[in-house]
């Protein structure tokens, strides 16, 4: 349990703190050194994924992890919704940035053994999909159809943080947004951001949220 969070001060400790692990899965890059690169596994624990056992697959992962010695150096972080649902469950490797799909439980220990310590990919594994003109396999995650187009925009940290993870959301500067507004900030100013957002409800009316009253 870490201490209460009173002030910006230890609001932006905590996130120094868990910026080692977040540098390595997210968009924003941060300056660190090298002595705080740490891998990361990444398991999707979305509906679909937990229903495949991704909750004892990350226990397994833990475990094997502990017998190698590695739980310093590695970290196993339970996300959410991958998105590609019938893959699952679903594990990503970072930095490598390697997807794995259909993982089960007692594939922990190939994970473990042949990618985190021998650094061989696990080919019949990976996430691929077909080139359609050349019929070659594609690996690139960000190439990958499914993916390929999309661009996530309030759900970019999906699948990359921890979603019960509080501090992870502190990491990627989560509630520094509300702390100014509270101390740096007026009501009016605050009104006047939200209007000028463009930010409407989505009860069908679209009605600006600026405008809206309690």
């Amino acid at each position: 349990m870490k201490e209460k969070i009173s002030t910006l001060k230890s609001l932006l400790a905590v996130k120094e703190a868990e910026r080692k692990y977040l540098q390595l899965r997210l968009e924003d890059k941060f300056d660190l050194d090298e002595g705080d690169q740490h891998m990361n596994i990444l398991v999707c624990a979305g509906t679909g994924c937990t229903a495949g056992d991704s909750e004892v697959l990350i226990s397994a992962l833990n475990e094997k992890l502990a017998e190698a010695g590695l739980t310093d150096q590695v970290k196993v972080v339970k996300t959410g919704c991958f998105g590609l649902c019938q893959k699952g469950p679903i594990v990503a490797v970072y930095p490598d940035r390697i997807y794995y799909t259909h993982v089960k439980p007692e594939d922990a220990e190939r994970i473990v053994n042949d990618h985190v310590v021998g650094g061989h990919i696990i080919k019949e594994l990976q996430m691929f999909d077909t080139d359609r003109k050349t019929g070659e396999k594609v690996y690139d995650i960000e190439k990958i159809g499914f993916y390929e187009k999309q661009q996530r925009i309030a759900l970019r940290n999906c699948g990359r943080i921890n979603p019960e993870n509080i501090y992870e959301y502190i990491g990627i500067d989560g509630y520094e947004a509300l702390y100014h507004v509270l101390t740096e900030k007026t009501p009016q100013e605050v009104i006047d951001i939200v209007k000028a957002s463009g930010l409407r409800g989505r009860g069908g009316a679209g009605f600006s949220t600026g405008l809206k009253q309690r």
